[in-house]
């Protein structure tokens, strides 16, 4: 018997949707504005899981102009056994201003994870959250939110389930209502269809997406209901389990919920996963806050807890609670348990592609902009828009994975425009980030090293803290740490500061938006190297490595 520390995918991997086929465990999370899109993880013993591939990939979603949070939202994967079969079903968020929430959901379909996959199916703008359920009887089913728009009505709206024909993929007959939530929450979204001993079981996440986050469950001996709710009324996973009542709150950060007793926050949004054992676990959505605050720069991670089914029919977690503990009881069968140290990552650059991990916000990764030079050793990127655009910023980033971290680059940049830049940084959004970079000195006639930030899309360049680059080539690092991060640079052997420690708190996702006490995206703290070139886009930086050491 092993406790494994939750998360165990940790950074930006929210929503998780989990599945077993034979003896491997897959696993998907959203990406919203980043592509490629969709992530897929692996694991044999749902303890030490990697990195396996992305969905949607080069041309197949654009996601340009896509502001925080909209995008791919929660991708649900599933299996059907008869015809050995993966899909995802996911919704492509387009639109949220005036609460209108324009989505559209679609499906896919892939004999093997890794590919090729179908053309997206057109499923529904009904809503979003959708999941794909195969019935034992060789049905097929969509449930999804509903999303109300009408004044006066209970927000966000109504689960609704319907028969969905796979072979002539459309909508069978009508949508269904059938529920509102299971507990006083309210806010319910991601429904997921399971059966077991004789009922269809209803999971949902409730309570928002913040500090009153949870999963709720109902069941029903027909697949349109009518459901009956968990005899509790309350969630059966969350962070925070004292009573709410919350209907009619369409979506809310719930700060008040924040539960200063718990190692881990906002656990919700969950999925259901046996073993081979028979053994059931959920994986689901949870956040690690700045010591002290209530600021969660990793964004929303992927952690399991250990369930078990009670004599009456119900779930519920083995300790017969529903707090969300930051630490999971191993199956029986599992290797050793892994570590942050896992997520570390360091690339040379010298092989035929990089590093799967990367990822870019907005827009495609191709050989227009970002190359590998094997026979030198380096990765070229060449500048494109500035760091506020939500169309083609050259930026290769990958997750944010520990609270204390190092992230480490060596690049050779020659401006010759002051709008020509390159460097290191963080990045959350177009809006919120921070990028130490070579550009050209004011005077236009040096290569300088200096700070430029963006928060809450305001310009903020360090210009009293320069540092003069003669040869064209630097060594940047950055020491992050509880959301102070200290710049440093490096021209032959000694590492020098740039700058003072900056707060970076705000690059989380209830520090990006405008008004305190809301949640403004979705996604996390992303470290990146770039760069930038508004003056004839024909620049590029060359980078000898990159690595990420989590301490």
């Amino acid at each position: 018997m092993q406790n494994i520390n939750n998360p165990v995918i940790p950074g930006m991997a929210p929503d998780p949707s989990i599945i077993r086929v034979g003896n491997d465990y897959y696993l998907a999370t959203s990406t919203f504005h980043w592509k490629p899109a969709i992530q897929i993880f692996h694991s044999t013993d749902l303890v030490n899981w990697t990195f396996l591939t992305y969905v949607l990939k080069e041309n197949e979603v654009d996601l340009r102009g896509t502001n925080t949070p909209a995008g791919i939202w929660a991708p649900h994967l599933s299996y059907d056994t008869k015809n050995e079969t993966f899909w995802i079903a996911y919704s492509h968020m387009q639109n949220m201003a005036g609460r209108e929430f324009n989505s559209d959901s679609f499906a896919i379909h892939a004999k093997n994870l890794k590919g090729p996959w179908s053309k997206p199916i057109y499923l529904t703008s009904i809503g979003f959250d959708p999941s794909l359920y195969h019935d034992s009887d060789g049905k097929h089913y969509v449930s999804i939110l509903e999303w109300e728009t009408r004044t006066g009505y209970q927000a966000p709206g109504h689960i609704v389930i319907a028969e969905f024909d796979l072979t002539n993929q459309k909508i069978v007959g009508k949508w269904h209502r059938v529920t509102t939530g299971f507990t006083t929450r309210g806010c319910v979204e991601a429904p997921q269809l399971y059966q077991h001993n004789g009922y269809y079981y209803l999971m949902l996440a409730s309570g928002g997406t913040g500090y009153a986050h949870g999963i709720e469950i109902g069941r029903s001996k027909k697949v349109f209901g009518p459901y009956e709710a968990e005899p509790t009324g309350e969630p059966i996973i969350t962070s925070s389990p004292h009573h709410l009542f919350s209907l009619g709150d369409p979506d809310a950060g719930h700060f008040e919920m924040f539960n200063p007793h718990s190692n881990i926050q906002k656990s919700g949004h969950g999925s259901l996963v046996s073993t081979p054992d028979n053994e059931w676990y959920i994986a689901h959505l949870m956040s690690r806050p700045l010591p002290g605050t209530k600021f969660n720069p990793l964004g929303r991670e992927t952690a399991i807890q250990k369930m078990r089914w009670t004599d009456e029919g119900w779930l519920e977690m083995e300790d017969g609670s529903n707090l969300a503990k930051d630490f999971f009881v191993a199956p029986q069968a599992t290797a050793e348990p892994q570590t942050f140290k896992q997520f570390d990552i360091n690339e040379s650059f010298d092989k035929e592609s990089y590093d799967g991990r990367f990822m870019t916000p907005y827009h495609n990764q191709n050989p227009e902009w970002v190359n590998i030079d094997k026979q030198n050793q380096h990765l070229r990127i060449y500048g494109r828009n500035s760091l506020f655009s939500q169309f083609n910023p050259s930026i290769m980033a990958t997750r944010a994975t520990s609270l204390n971290y190092l992230a480490q680059t060596k690049l050779t940049f020659n401006p010759n425009h002051y709008s020509q830049t390159a460097g290191l940084g963080l990045y959350y959004d177009s809006n919120n980030w921070v990028f130490a970079r070579i550009t050209l000195s004011d005077d236009e006639k040096r290569p300088v090293l200096r700070i430029l930030q963006a928060e809450k899309g305001n310009r903020n360049d360090h210009i009293f803290s320069e540092v003069a680059i003669p040869k064209k080539t630097v060594e940047i690092r950055l020491n992050y740490k509880n959301g102070i991060v200290q710049f440093e640079y490096c021209l032959d052997t000694q590492w020098k500061k740039i700058d003072q420690p900056i707060n970076v708190s705000y690059l989380s996702d209830e520090g990006v938006n405008g008004e305190p006490g809301e949640i403004g995206g979705f996604t996390g703290l992303f470290n990146f190297i770039g760069a930038v070139d508004a003056y004839q886009h024909a620049s590029y930086a060359d980078f000898d490595y990159y690595k990420v050491i989590n301490n």
